[in-house]
């Protein structure tokens, strides 16, 4: 029973390996507290916050807030555990690298964020919506340009911001219906999930395994079908539920404000910075983000100058000055860091939260208990070409649990001797397990922020069954459609 036992919360809560576990091979082989009795309160701790997240809809307790309280208290118990086996250091040096990795998140996040933020204060998602609403498509076939933009967007700039992207449409255009936007939201979280997952670029998962240089770059195409299947049967299946009348037409006309198209450029600018820091210069995704949110700073000084010099010319113009100060409040002050403030701060809280919870996990050693049952015990009984598929569709399905960014790190440190279909089969299944349930993937926590309450955990709950579907027949059109590359033997993890 004391082994059962917490290889059962490792299925549960120890699979959860944070971002941070690039020490994690480091911190198992020196601390096991696996079977103490302070390791299970760690883990009951956190299973307990993460009750209360998923429960947020019912007692509207924000998110953030259960898990950031509830990593304070783990890492207390877990540096009293490394005391008692005589390594005083052992916490600090874990929770400081903790530290290093979520800033890479959190930076990355925040100039994502504020990068919609100034979107959609320049009036580009208002703009976006009249065009969509002046075709007058109903709520139906909006579902599918929504979802499709997102699945061929994704590739190129990531499922994170082109899921913040496509949401901010859906809110938008479907405003008169919370039903559109909740169903709305989960398709184009589906749809980046899947699309990211085929392409080097479309998600960091990916980035992470054609960084390790596991995949070439186009062998992640060999999942394009795939994926598509991941998407196209929930969408189908929820295009049914999709109401069939058109959104409310609206009278006012949406107009850019000046410097829109420019922010738009600069973010597209921003993506192909961060993407290029990390393919060409080895160097972190974040930093590439930072300097494009200088490019932002840098055009807000120039918006803000401009548009100075032509309230003056305005007032020199005008003889009432009432409309000077209309005009100036709305145009001259534009300070950027009012974007930065607006952005989701319980979504990137929560974040800090889960990593700085999960990665406790890891360091008292439930990722080795991980890697033991799953990939050393599981599927023993399968041939040697299939060994892994048990382990890669539960890793999977695992993601959906906390991210699909943290299981792949936990795969990547378990170093298991895997084929190329091996590794192309767990990088689609992290990539699209993720969808299952909307605290599964950036996209999904992202978008519950950004929706404003419209999509929640248990909105998304109600779809998962036809999300598995898709993630099922999504890995066996794999197996069968790239069986040849189950023989390829990859060395070099």
């Amino acid at each position: 029973m004391k082994k059962i036992l917490p290889c059962l919360l490792a299925l549960l809560a120890g699979t959860l390996p944070g971002i941070s576990l690039a020490g994690a091979t480091e911190t198992v082989a020196t601390l096991d507290a696996t079977q103490t009795t302070l390791g299970l309160i760690v883990v009951c701790i956190f299973m307990l916050a993460y009750v209360l997240v998923m429960a947020e809809e019912i007692i509207h307790l924000p998110k953030s807030k259960p898990v950031v309280f509830a990593a304070g208290v783990i890492w207390i118990l877990v540096a009293i555990i490394a005391q008692n086996h005589g390594m005083p250091e052992y916490a600090h040096q874990a929770v400081i690298h903790n530290f290093e990795e979520y800033s890479q998140l959190l930076l990355f996040l925040l100039v994502a964020m504020t990068y919609i933020n100034a979107m959609e204060e320049r009036k580009i998602f208002d703009v976006l919506r009249a065009w969509l609403v002046s075709k007058q498509y109903n709520y139906r076939k909006l579902f599918w340009v929504t979802g499709w933009l997102a699945f061929f967007l994704s590739p190129i700039a990531d499922n994170l911001t082109t899921a913040l992207v496509m949401c901010a449409v859906v809110v938008a255009v479907g405003a008169e219906s919370r039903k559109f936007v909740t169903i709305g939201c989960i398709n184009i979280v589906i749809a980046a999930n899947a699309g990211g997952a085929f392409s080097p670029f479309g998600d960091i998962t990916t980035l992470m395994v054609w960084q390790k240089g596991i995949l070439k770059f186009f062998q992640f195409f060999d999942i394009f079908l795939p994926a598509v299947v991941n998407y196209i049967i929930p969408a189908c299946i929820m295009y049914f539920a999709i109401p069939k009348n058109k959104p409310k037409k609206h009278d006012e006309i949406a107009k850019l404000k000046p410097g829109a198209k420019m922010i738009i450029v600069l973010f597209l600018a921003t993506v192909a910075t961060a993407v290029s820091f990390h393919h060409f210069l080895n160097l972190p995704a974040c930093l590439g983000m930072m300097t494009g949110f200088g490019y932002l700073q840098i055009f807000a000084y120039y918006l803000k100058v401009t548009e100075t010099k032509k309230a003056m010319r305005h007032r020199e113009s005008q003889s009432k000055m009432s409309d000077y100060h209309l005009y100036a409040h709305q145009d001259i002050e534009y300070d950027i860091f009012k974007k930065v403030a607006n952005v989701e701060w319980d979504t990137l809280f929560f974040f800090y939260g889960v990593i700085l919870c999960v990665c406790c996990l890891a360091a008292i050693g439930y990722l080795h208990i991980l890697s033991e049952v799953m990939y050393n015990q599981w599927g023993a009984s399968l041939s040697e070409i299939h060994r892994a598929t048990p382990a890669n569709i539960m890793m999977g399905m695992l993601s959906a649990i906390v991210d699909n960014i943290p299981v792949m790190f936990a795969v990547l440190t378990m170093h298991p001797i895997m084929s190329e279909g091996q590794w192309l089969l767990i990088t689609l299944t992290a990539g699209v397990g993720g969808s299952l349930l909307s605290i599964g993937s950036a996209a999904g926590v992202a978008l519950m922020g950004q929706s404003k309450g419209q999509y929640t955990f248990f909105g998304h709950l109600r779809w998962t069954w036809a999300i598995f579907l898709g993630y099922i027949a999504s890995v066996a059109v794999h197996i069968w459609l790239n069986a040849d590359t189950f023989y390829v033997a990859v060395t070099n993890v």
